[in-house]
């Protein structure tokens, strides 16, 4: 809610099948008063109020049937937050009186009022001086993703004042801002910061919702990442952060819950959408009683429904128009495509996004699944949406820790053609990702074998058992040097690989420098110093950083990285290579049967440059080529470097065995052989025909 010139507000809800609802303002004391909202249109109640000035904190009571088994549950006992608020300010505090019994039909036992327990809407001033900004309209080809938290990369930051760590401020100091900019990366990914609550298993053990997988406010910066405080200021603050980002270069993608809300299933707390028109709010079930959970978080918010898909719609507008973001990431995003219980990529969600003049433009991201029956949709969703490629993750994952052979591996190097090629999607459609906040870190992937979620307080049942990883002889941190090797080399390959494989990369935070979350791969709920990333680095954290950082330079420099199109396996220019070629250690191309053979471990990968033209002489000028080798084997293995017409000799430019990236190593010709070290990647300049002698990448 906005007030206008005079100091006042119209007030307007939407609540299909209410009888009355009051608007309920706050003083400074706490003091409540209700003033009955008496116009209606559309069912749509509404009035003009002269008297509600920025900083004012208000709610609803809704009145209306109360019939539990039939999906009714209005009930004015219960003080709602504004679905349209831009500001949040208190928390939801647990009391057994107010919300043991929100189940049972008895109205009796939900008739405490929830006002000294729930949080309050706030008026807020639009006001911001956005200057000059614009986005950096970064391209999807060019874009490299970091996945991180709002609170968790400043928290512990010893540059950053005390009183902006943990917030969007400190995600704006120059320090920040350095370390995202030095290490290549265009975009920040922030886990939620749709303001949300702890749920109730979380407030009965002492723990929190960190992550922040728990929306309830779908216009407003979650306040509790404001060092300005919560009546307003978090707006600003917010609009700050992305203004000094989009300076930087860096653009700014929200992770988005619209596929579930706070309010959980039917025995949890009644904060918004419950209380105002529960059954067209969500997807409910055994007659209205229940909810149907394609989330795994207790219900589900029904898309389908023209009001609530109107919410969402507006929510998405708002956050680009009024606050420039200039992306999102759905979590669950499947379960936003439902209707009638299934998955429909057609249906009114898709098709509402599909023609948004505002939502084409900016970066879709989708995490194609939920939990609900026939929600893995990897691959499914149409064009202008992106996806988070797990086949990517579970591959390379697999292939590194010495547990898989090639066959799948050519098509996540090459940006998975099998899944994105058709109706004319690109091969940014893959958002390729070995880790992600889901999971083990980097650090924890080759580190332990099995999940440590003791902290967590669920007796360690919690989070995935198919981790995937390896921990090369001892369970934890080791003290080891030659299993530390292992590992850190284990981390460059999978670095390597991420940052040079076709499609668009996206790095776990903190990943670059190694950090760990003590083996917990579902830290959902640790705010603290397992999540909190570690500033005070080894040195083969600052290495690993650098090493992060030259190949993404690498990766900016040369289009062969950054293709544009699927590769189709043919000449770019009469006599010379493939645009892309796969090679045994022998320097040949690759047999159709080798592909399927389980003990393969080795794999050259042959990218040529992009051509831009010719020379006078009239041969092609184009971009440099790159040989990629890959052994995950653990013995050496000799591979024959490929002559004609791939090049004619080759500079070595990585090798993670050494820890080197982007050497002036030595010039090796063609048909000559090189040994690549157990687990270890090797990159190499092509150094083609009509190139001078001595030409290195760069």
């Amino acid at each position: 809610m906005t007030p206008d010139r005079h100091g006042g507000a119209n007030v307007a809800i939407w609540a299909q099948g209410a009888t009355s609802i009051d608007l309920c303002v706050f003083d400074e004391a706490g003091r409540e008063e209700r003033i009955p909202l008496t116009e209606r249109v559309f069912n749509v109640f509404h009035k003009h109020i002269t008297d509600l000035p920025a900083g004012t904190r208000y709610g609803f009571r809704v009145s209306g049937d109360w019939n539990p088994h039939a999906g009714h549950r209005w009930n004015p006992s219960k003080l709602l937050l504004d679905p349209y608020a831009k500001a949040i300010d208190g928390e939801f505090r647990l009391n057994k009186a107010v919300y043991g019994h929100v189940g049972d039909d008895d109205l009796r036992l939900n008739a405490i009022d929830s006002a000294p327990y729930v949080p309050r809407s706030v008026v807020v001033d639009d006001h911001f001086d956005w200057g000059d900004d614009r986005s950096p309209g970064t391209a999807w080809g060019d874009t490299v993703i970091y996945e991180t938290h709002v609170r968790g990369i400043t928290k512990l930051h010893p540059s950053i004042p005390e009183h902006e760590r943990g917030t969007y401020a400190g995600l704006t100091h120059p320090a920040v801002l350095e370390h995202l900019t030095t290490l290549g990366v265009t975009a920040i990914e922030l886990l939620p910061v749709h303001h949300f609550l702890d749920e109730v298993h979380l407030v009965e053990t002492g723990l929190t919702n960190y992550w922040g997988y728990n929306s309830i406010g779908y216009f407003a910066p979650h306040a509790a990442y404001s060092s300005t405080g919560a009546r307003g200021g978090q707006v600003s603050e917010f609009k700050a952060m992305v203004k000094a980002m989009h300076a930087a270069g860096l653009e700014v993608i929200l992770d988005v819950v619209y596929n579930h809300t706070a309010e959980g299933n039917q025995l949890g707390p009644t904060l918004c959408f419950r209380g105002i028109d529960n059954d067209d709010y969500y997807h409910l079930s055994g007659g209205g009683r229940y909810y149907a959970d394609y989330t795994g978080c207790g219900n589900t918010l029904d898309v389908s429904k023209a009001h609530v898909l109107q919410l969402v719609m507006d929510s998405l507008r708002y956050w680009v128009e009024e606050m420039h973001v200039d992306g999102f990431r759905f979590d669950l995003a499947s379960a936003l495509a439902r209707s009638f219980h299934d998955v429909n990529m057609l249906g009114n969600f898709m098709t509402t996004i599909q023609q948004d003049p505002v939502l084409r433009r900016v970066k879709l991201i989708a995490e194609p699944w939920d939990v609900g029956p026939g929600g893995y949709q990897v691959g499914e969703f149409p064009p202008l949406w992106t996806e988070w490629n797990d086949k990517y993750r579970d591959n390379i994952r697999d292939f590194w820790r010495g547990d898989a052979g090639i066959g799948e591996l050519g098509w996540r190097l090459s940006g998975s053609a099998d899944l994105y090629a058709s109706e004319g999607r690109r091969p940014f459609a893959s958002i390729n990702f070995v880790t992600a906040h889901d999971g083990f870190t980097l650090r924890d992937l080759v580190t332990y074998t099995n999940k440590n979620n003791v902290a967590n307080l669920e007796n360690n049942r919690d989070g995935t058992d198919n981790n995937r990883s390896a921990n090369y002889g001892v369970e934890g941190e080791t003290t080891d040097p030659k299993i530390n090797g292992v590992r850190h080399q284990q981390l460059r390959n999978f670095l390597g690989t991420l940052l040079l494989s076709t499609g668009v990369p996206m790095i776990n935070g903190g990943d670059e420098f190694g950090r760990t979350q003590q083996g917990n791969n579902n830290a959902y709920c640790q705010d603290n110093e397992i999540s909190w990333y570690d500033w005070n680095w080894e040195p083969w954290q600052s290495d690993l950083k650098v090493f992060a950082s030259q190949v993404l330079h690498l990766r900016r420099l040369h289009s062969a990285f950054r293709q544009r199109y699927f590769f189709d396996g043919r000449p770019l220019h009469e006599g010379g290579p493939k645009d892309l070629a796969w090679l045994s250690p022998e320097g040949h191309e690759i047999a159709e049967a080798d592909w399927h053979h389980p003990s393969s471990r080795t794999l050259g990968m042959y990218l040529a440059g992009e051509v831009h033209g010719a020379d006078d002489e009239g041969r092609p000028i184009r971009d440099q080529s790159f040989l990629i080798l890959l052994h995950a084997g653990i013995e050496p293995v000799e591979f024959v470097l490929p002559g004609a017409p791939y090049a004619r000799a080759y500079h070595r430019i990585m090798d993670t065995s050494t820890g080197q990236a982007i050497e002036a190593g030595p010039e090796h010709l063609a048909g000559s052989a090189v040994t690549l070290a157990p687990r270890s990647l090797m990159a190499f300049h092509a150094v083609t025909a009509n190139e001078p002698r001595g030409a290195e990448s760069q």
